[in-house]
């Protein structure tokens, strides 16, 4: 009886050492696979990418670290997921008059990620493609 219960004891103890306990989410694997690189920068449907315009400092590489840290265009900061993995959550005190950007993840994929976000000063509905490098 003896050797049963240790044989159970060991069985639990080796099946519990052999589970994954930090598992990842599909979406932070695809976030952190790549460097992507801006494809459309976006606001109220007109490109905002160039030269003084309110997205050129995203314009450029974008990389999302396994550590929550990361580069987006021409600033750094941190970065998760929220919602269920349905958004993503950008930090930087390099951001222009605010802390943090929410975005909706419109698509990610292998080959895009698209986020969505309505900004209320000046009011812009912004819509920001990337591909991977």
């Amino acid at each position: 009886m003896k050797n049963i219960v240790l044989l159970l004891f060991l069985a639990v103890i080796f099946t519990a050492g052999a589970c994954k306990k930090d598992k990842t989410s599909d979406r932070f694997d695809l976030l952190t696979a790549h460097v992507w690189t801006s494809d459309s920068l976006l606001a109220n449907g007109v490109d905002a990418s160039g030269p003084g315009q309110p997205l050129e400092i995203f314009k450029g590489d974008v990389q999302f670290n396994k550590d929550g840290t990361g580069t987006f265009g021409q600033f750094s900061g941190t970065w998760m997921l929220a919602d269920n993995d349905q958004s993503l959550v950008i930090e930087s005190t390099s951001l222009p008059n605010i802390d943090y950007l929410a975005t909706h993840i419109a698509e990610l994929t292998e080959t895009s990620l698209k986020v969505t976000l309505s900004y209320p000063s000046p009011p812009m509905d912004i819509r920001m493609t990337f591909k991977p490098k």
